[in-house]
């Protein structure tokens, strides 16, 4: 298996994004977190084609109000090491190799923040692993058993057809704040050739079309546990997402999950909203959820 691994320097000087790095090794593939403060643990999950440079605005937030903020990047994204194999990559083993990655952390009554692909890879972690997990927050996200939204539809046709995505303008089209161009070069800093691309090109096609497409069992049975989930849970989805259209698409969530209360409208927002509101999302925690405790 060839894997690209994004040069260190490509790191460097990112703005906003001053964290140490943290790795750790899952058969032989050196993979990444961020772990910043202390107190009650905060685990984000990110999606396609981000990375943990997403979370900062709400990590630094979280920080500041004294909660520890882990955000692993994926396999694929970010400084963790690249598979450039496109079949490699399988929802299996995204959860597989996160789990892997997650059980290296010293993680409990952690609260787990879900968005886009996220959410089908850190949804399945939480129920899986429930006594490790006191509270979900989910953003912008779906569990997919075969029914996806015309925007999904036109998003998966553009990445199917363009083999060299172009990250950061994909980051800029999905969100309202108009980015400075050293955050877009920040979004594309992991990604530096085509074939550091490879997960990314990859995730948009491992959506099911079709209920008998693979991963609906599994998504499925991570519905079938969250409707009997019974710890907080908040719910908050951006009202300019095409993906996944509000509030239609919160409600899923609001009606499947029996301690989840009102969705949260986070206005203004589009696709990545911890990019246009991430200080509203983390604010919106807090007053939910109260104080961190230690």
């Amino acid at each position: 298996m060839h894997v690209f691994r994004t040069p260190d320097e490509r790191f460097e000087n990112l703005p906003g994004y001053d964290y140490e790095p943290n790795y750790v090794e899952v058969d032989g593939l050196r993979l990444h977190h961020i772990d910043e403060g202390s107190g009650s643990t905060v685990l984000c999950f990110h999606g396609e084609p981000s990375w943990s440079y997403l979370y900062r605005h709400m990590l630094d937030r979280l920080v500041d109000q004294g909660h520890r903020v882990v955000c692993p990047d994926l396999v694929g994204f970010g400084r963790s090491d690249k598979p450039t194999d496109q079949a490699w990559y399988t929802y299996d083993r995204h959860v597989e190799t996160v789990t892997r990655h997650l059980d290296q952390i010293d993680l409990s009554d952690v609260t787990v923040v879900v968005q886009d692909w996220g959410g089908p890879i850190g949804l399945r972690w939480a129920v899986q692993h429930s006594d490790r997990v006191a509270r979900l927050v989910i953003l912008n996200t779906g569990l997919f058993t075969g029914r996806v939204s015309k925007g999904f539809m036109a998003w998966r046709e553009f990445a199917e057809r363009t083999p060299d995505l172009p990250i950061g303008m994909i980051l800029q089209g999905a969100t309202t704040t108009e980015l400075p161009p050293e955050v877009v070069a920040a979004y594309e800093a992991p990604f530096p050739n085509p074939e550091s691309k490879a997960g990314a090109q990859r995730f948009p096609l491992l959506v099911p079309l079709s209920p008998d497409d693979p991963g609906v069992p599994e998504m499925q049975a991570t519905r079938d546990e969250l409707s009997r989930w019974d710890k907080p849970a908040l719910i908050a989805f951006s009202d300019t997402d095409p993906v996944f259209p509000y509030p239609r698409a919160g409600d899923v969530f609001t009606e499947m999950i029996p301690a989840a209360g009102e969705q949260v409208r986070i206005e203004g927002a589009a696709h990545f909203l911890q990019e246009d509101r991430g200080v509203e999302i983390a604010d919106a925690m807090l007053a939910a959820f109260g104080a961190p405790t230690a």
